[in-house]
């Protein structure tokens, strides 16, 4: 049953950010066809993930309702939705399709952390790494192959619309497993660990504002908002580089390739080692050295720009489970990790929504990527901070 709870796990992350990658290397069709301004393309893309904030927030009272393992597989079903949604060719069809992509990524999230810390306490991290590296693999996909997809389907609108056939049968896969934990309606019996799982986490307000929470919160909104501002930006600025928009949805893949690796090594190396703050540190500044090569010399002779966009991707991919690893260290139970880490994620989805808007805003303003770039470099200078209050655990 562990097994098939995992690859259950492992199913359903795979769509967790595949519908949201395959938006940039389309961007500038969507702006051509339905004539946005880079600000409110931008827009769209913030609506995800501020939904995913909201998601994060309402995410913990509904797993307390009705189970994580259940909700987890209705978070995933709305992904499939909102990816129908975004069937059709319009900007009301889009900005609602993935407003609704949004709140499913970001309960599914809140319930994964539940999942993870009452199934798999002894190897959170481990665990935490395999997820987000199927959430990598999702998004690589859709990032390399959105272009052609277009192209094959007839328009940007089908490629979006794809998403919804692997969420459903994630959804499809995931049903039994949820029962066989037993972590369903109210009035059947569960095991231990799933009643335990089930209790309802103490109410989020204010007073919940614990230590944790607030640099767990700091730390998230920087991952999010590196996280999100590249994959938005990404593609266009090195289309305004004089790159075909196939080659730059290449270059978005090559991006959620290389956090691949160390997003699975880094949680596990800190599992074994509990030196959480030197990997964190180290996610950081690999970061900042790639944001700060594409910033000042972004295609440099020879090598072109993948130096820089692997290196942005090793570091990025290690500071979601990096986040979500502390977390779990530092909460007694199921409940009390869906709890910090859904405020922690709300926050920081909060924060990182706005990031794609402001960047879209400079970059109108200054006609020019660079003031929206150093958004991300400011992000990652707040991370760094965090990293240090929050020390090794």
């Amino acid at each position: 049953m562990r097994w098939m709870l995992v690859l259950g796990v492992l199913a359903l992350a795979l769509n967790l950010r595949a519908a949201l990658a395959g938006y940039p290397p389309l961007l500038p069709a969507v702006r051509a066809e339905l004539g946005l301004s880079a600000a409110v393309a931008g827009l769209v893309q913030a609506g995800a993930v501020l939904a995913m904030a909201a998601g994060s927030f309402a995410g913990v009272p509904i797993a307390a309702r009705f189970g994580a393992a259940r909700s987890l597989g209705a978070a995933v079903g709305l992904v499939a939705v909102g990816s129908l949604a975004r069937g059709a060719p319009s900007t009301v069809s889009l900005v609602g399709g993935t407003v609704l992509v949004g709140l499913g990524m970001g309960t599914a999230g809140v319930f994964l952390a539940g999942v993870v810390r009452t199934y798999f306490a002894a190897r959170a991290g481990t665990v935490t790494g395999g997820y987000v590296v199927a959430m990598l693999a999702g998004a690589t996909a859709s990032s390399a192959i959105a272009v052609p997809l277009a192209t094959l389907l007839g328009g940007w609108s089908f490629s979006l619309a794809v998403w919804a056939v692997p969420a459903l049968l994630a959804v499809a896969g995931w049903t039994p497993v949820a029962r066989a934990v037993r972590t369903t309606a109210p009035g059947r019996p569960a095991p231990r660990a799933d009643r335990r799982a089930s209790t309802p986490p103490p109410r989020v307000s204010p007073r919940r504002w614990t230590r944790l929470a607030r640099l767990a919160s700091v730390y998230q909104a920087g991952t999010s908002l590196v996280y999100y501002g590249w994959l938005t930006w990404m593609a266009p600025y090195y289309q305004s580089q004089g790159w075909a928009p196939a080659l730059a949805g290449v270059l978005m893949a090559v991006f959620s390739l290389a956090q691949v690796p160390s997003a699975l090594l880094a949680p596990a190396l800190v599992d074994r080692r509990r030196r959480w703050r030197f990997w964190a540190s180290l996610a950081v500044g690999t970061f900042a050295v790639g944001t700060l090569g594409a910033l000042l010399v972004p295609l440099p002779p020879v090598v072109g720009p993948w130096p820089w966009v692997i290196l942005i991707g090793l570091g990025g991919g290690a500071m979601f489970p990096l986040g979500m690893t502390i977390i779990a260290w530092r909460t007694p139970d199921g409940p009390a990790s869906a709890s910090t880490s859904g405020l922690a994620l709300g926050v920081g989805y909060t924060v990182a929504g706005l990031a794609p808007l402001l960047m879209g805003l400079l970059v109108d303003a200054t006609g020019g990527y660079r003031a929206a770039i150093c958004v991300l470099l400011t992000a990652a200078a707040l991370q760094a901070w965090a990293i240090i209050r929050l020390g090794d655990g």
